[in-house]
């Protein structure tokens, strides 16, 4: 008979939680839209994959053949796109402050006729690296060019002193270099950044719905007839009030990773399961967290803005943005302490290198504590839905 009333009164506490999700649209609004408008918003503007066509200018005080057609290769490369011409560094260097330009080269007067007469002439390129991305993309780019003109001057001088070809190649490019990107061979900043990046966010919505949802209880004073559903039994009230909850996030992560997966094909070499498992282990451990700031801190106010802060940093911290290895020693130990961390080390060790389960099980026994991380201070949390002291 335990079992059967148990389950009655579960089903009693979920009931009246998603009586509150429908009564108060504040409360499913803040649940779904986000997720869902971050999954189109954040997938659709990296759709491209790479930024391409970034806006750059030129400074060309040589006005020369030479610098002309080196202007022309810049252009064709894909992700620069000269869009002006300078007549001085002054000029050009304002118009990247403004915005306009991310980047400039500058070929010098006289370039030409420095090479022609076997002297070396100067190039120079300014970057704009406020933005790390379109900053790096047309780097890549100028000093790919500034060395491919070097070669090009290198091979016409000789060939005029009469080298054969197989003796000036070797010379140009005594290694031929093969790159061979693995698992993101595209080089997507998509496939790189909203694997984590979605679930982040939906991590970040669990932990504010969690703390407000606990918040609003004993701020409307109704933490007693929560209590009364669950027969004082404090572990029942807080499960029922979750599952609701948990229903609706294992749901919109499930929509992620049909979205991600299945729609857009990212790559999956582990094959969905894992990433459902984790998935679900994230919310779970989001949960979990909430419920344990909730407990921690005995206003909802501080409890919202500690748990706001804890999700905005574990985009920074979990190692997806920088690299957890190259992080101070304390800030290695401390990104242990958010969950999106060990979902990163799931998804890289088993969705993107296909790594067995084995190799990476700490991470799901590490998501697992987080959700079960609310068990000692439940006492807590039933003193403090008995309490009706709301602070301000």
């Amino acid at each position: 008979m335990i079992c059967p009333m148990l389950f009655v009164r579960l089903c009693r506490i979920a009931g009246r939680e998603c009586l509150r999700m429908v009564l108060m649209p504040r409360y499913l609004f803040g649940m779904v839209l986000p997720p869902l408008v971050c999954y189109a918003l954040f997938t659709t503007l990296m759709d491209a994959g790479l930024p391409t066509r970034l806006p750059a200018g030129v400074v060309d005080l040589d006005n020369s053949f030479t610098s002309r057609q080196i202007v022309r290769n810049l252009d064709a490369f894909q992700h620069t796109d000269i869009v002006a011409h300078y007549p001085s560094v002054a000029e050009a260097d304002e118009a990247m402050r403004r915005g306009d330009i991310y980047a400039f080269y500058y070929l010098p007067q006289r370039m030409e006729e420095e090479i022609l007469s076997g002297r070396q002439p100067m190039v120079s390129f300014y970057l704009n690296y406020a933005y790390l991305v379109a900053g790096s993309l047309l780097y890549k780019d100028m000093r790919t060019l500034s060395e491919l003109a070097d070669a090009s001057v290198v091979q016409a001088g000789l060939y005029a002193r009469g080298a054969e070809v197989w003796q000036v190649r070797p010379l140009l490019q005594p290694i031929v270099v093969e790159a061979h990107p693995i698992h993101n061979s595209w080089l997507n900043y998509s496939v790189y950044l909203n694997n984590v990046l979605l679930p982040g966010v939906l991590s970040l919505v669990v932990l504010l719905v969690t703390v407000y949802s606990l918040g609003m209880e004993v701020k409307g004073r109704s933490g007693h007839r929560l209590l009364c559903l669950a027969k004082g039994n404090v572990g029942v009230a807080l499960l029922g009030k979750l599952l609701p909850q948990t229903g609706v996030f294992v749901g919109l992560a499930l929509i992620g990773n049909v979205w991600l997966y299945g729609v857009l094909h990212f790559p999956l070499y582990s094959g969905p399961l894992p990433m459902i498992v984790a998935s679900v282990l994230l919310v779970l451990a989001s949960q979990g967290l909430g419920v344990f700031l909730f407990t921690l801190v005995p206003w909802m106010r501080m409890a919202m803005s500690i748990a706001s802060l804890w999700g905005v940093v574990s985009f920074s911290i979990s190692g997806f943005t920088f690299p957890a290895m190259a992080m101070n020693p304390a800030l290695q130990a401390l990104n242990n302490l958010f969950p999106l961390r060990h979902y990163f080390l799931i998804y890289t060790n088993e969705a993107l290198n296909g790594n067995p389960t084995m190799c990476i099980w700490t991470a799901y026994v590490a998501l697992l504590c987080f959700a079960l991380l609310p068990l000692p201070f439940v006492g807590r949390l039933k003193r403090m839905l008995l309490s009706h002291q709301y602070m301000e």
